[in-house]
């Protein structure tokens, strides 16, 4: 069997992909930015790359046109405030047109519940989306899910960091609200479940575990998991616009998802009854369980794919092609470059690629976290999203307030543009260089300013920058694991 994956790149995708392979089929991984995706080790005949944008039509001479299933994954819930609707349609309308030319023989459209009588834009968006696709030639099977709880995604990520980082919580009283939470490997199961089945073509399915849940039962359920003693009271004098920046600030998430977030929070997320699992022998995982499971994930660096990694996590453009070659003219520069006589070569790229998130930037951390702080106050992304693995790192995977353009262990050079709001564009580039015999490590900053502001900017910070970048490059040139 032939399946089309699109959202190869996403949360969900990332963790479809692997089982697709396992089960022996063949995998077309569409993908917005080809330089970006990395094809598991060991599948590479298995695996077809499509770069492509629905938000544009497909050509379809130059697409392919032949296979079995396709996973409809895409979402811009996290890009923008007001038009993600309308991307939302753009994209399905013109997947839709795509595979009408195709051999396709099935959708499957990873979805939300949509059983209120009144729906945040985000499950309007979904409706939708889904109706859309139900309107082509090839049938639809929609899976509709509330909270999908698995390490990395958006949804457990921001109740980790509010139980993990407040013992006491004054929240808002969407809190109240109900919902049907249900874990990604059961997702997973519904998704791989539905394949070619013919019964379930032309439907929709609400999927979710038992238990229904309040928001608050969720954070408090995730603190017995963990074994932590939390508080949360509920005021009704939380707004919608004060939430999402309690949100924002509070958790890794963006403001644009925060806003989409607490909308869709305000409404009940039931399942309507249907015997889908049963069908399809899946024993689902209740929710403590789930998130027992998650937190096991985490703790043993087994993190699939987190939603920061996506870049709609950081509203960034669709495309980072145009950002790998670092421009020369009109820049300002910090470059250093040290002999490696303290480690090995090896163990200095080591130190490279596991830079930021937890262990941090090798010098002046708190100005790093200082920096991360003031991007939040002025609308940017801060350092929160951290990094999905302490050690291995991939291109395209988000990096505290970085985005990974280039990790290329074989020429050791890592190069992160900046996502942080600034007057101008920002790149950071590690190298370990050799000359006559000997190593050296090549660390450079280069900043593109906007104008007069930027100009100014990098007037203000140079002198902090002299004495930041300087003791980095030492650092990173010296560290040691045990130390």
């Amino acid at each position: 069997m032939r399946i089309l994956l699109t959202g190869a790149t996403g949360y969900i995708g990332r963790r479809l992909l692997p089982v697709l392979l396992e089960g022996g089929y063949e995998v077309i991984c569409c993908v917005r930015n080809a330089a970006t995706f990395e094809v598991p080790e060991g599948w590479e005949a298995q695996v077809d790359i499509f770069q492509v944008d629905f938000l544009n039509p497909v050509p379809v001479e130059v697409a392919p046109l032949e296979f079995d299933v396709a996973f409809y994954l895409i979402h811009s819930l996290s890009a923008a405030i007001d038009d993600f609707k309308s991307l939302e349609e753009q994209a399905a309308t013109n997947f839709k047109a795509y595979l009408e030319a195709t051999s396709c023989q099935q959708i499957i459209y990873l979805t939300g519940i949509v059983n209120s009588d009144e729906l945040s834009s985000h499950l309007e968006s979904r409706l939708r989306v889904e109706q859309i696709l139900e309107g082509g030639k090839v049938p639809l099977t929609a899976l509709r899910a509330g909270i999908i709880i698995g390490s990395g995604s958006a949804s457990f990520e921001i109740i980790r960091d509010l139980v993990e980082k407040l013992p006491v919580m004054i929240a808002p009283r969407w809190l109240s609200t109900r919902c049907q939470p249900i874990a990604i490997r059961d997702v997973i199961k519904f998704l791989t479940g539905v394949m070619l089945k013919e019964q379930y073509y032309g439907k929709n399915f609400d999927i979710g575990a038992e238990d229904i849940l309040t928001y608050r039962e969720m954070l408090l359920g995730y603190a017995m998991a963990r074994g932590l003693k939390r508080y949360v009271y509920i005021v009704p004098v939380m707004t919608p616009r004060l939430s999402s920046y309690w949100l924002y600030f509070v958790t890794s998430t963006t403001y644009e998802l925060a806003v989409n977030l607490v909308n869709s929070m305000k409404i009940d997320v039931i399942c309507r009854p249907n015997n889908l699992a049963q069908e399809l022998g899946i024993d689902l995982v209740p929710y403590k369980k789930a998130v027992a499971l998650a937190f096991d994930k985490i703790q043993q660096n087994m993190v699939v794919s987190s939603w920061k990694d996506s870049l709609v996590s950081s509203s960034a453009k669709a495309s980072l092609n145009r950002y790998i070659e670092v421009p020369e003219y009109g820049c300002f520069k910090d470059e250093q470059i040290i002999p490696i006589a303290h480690n090995t070569p090896d163990a200095v790229w080591q130190n490279i690629v596991s830079i930021g998130g937890e262990r941090g930037w090798y010098y002046a951390n708190w100005l790093w976290k200082l920096r991360g702080y003031l991007d939040k106050l002025v609308g940017g992304i801060g350092l929160r999203r951290g990094r999905t693995h302490p050690t291995r790192i991939h291109d395209g995977d988000a990096l505290d307030f970085w985005r990974v353009l280039i990790a290329d262990e074989d020429k050791q050079r890592l190069l992160l543009y900046a996502e942080m709001k600034l007057p101008g564009e920002a790149w950071l580039e590690f190298r370990i260089q050799h000359k006559d015999g000997k190593a050296y490590l090549r660390q450079k900053a280069t900043f593109r300013p906007f104008g007069v502001a930027g100009r100014l900017y990098w007037g203000a910070i140079q002198p902090l920058h002299y004495f930041v970048f300087r003791g980095m490059v030492d650092n990173v040139e010296r560290f040691r694991e045990e130390q």
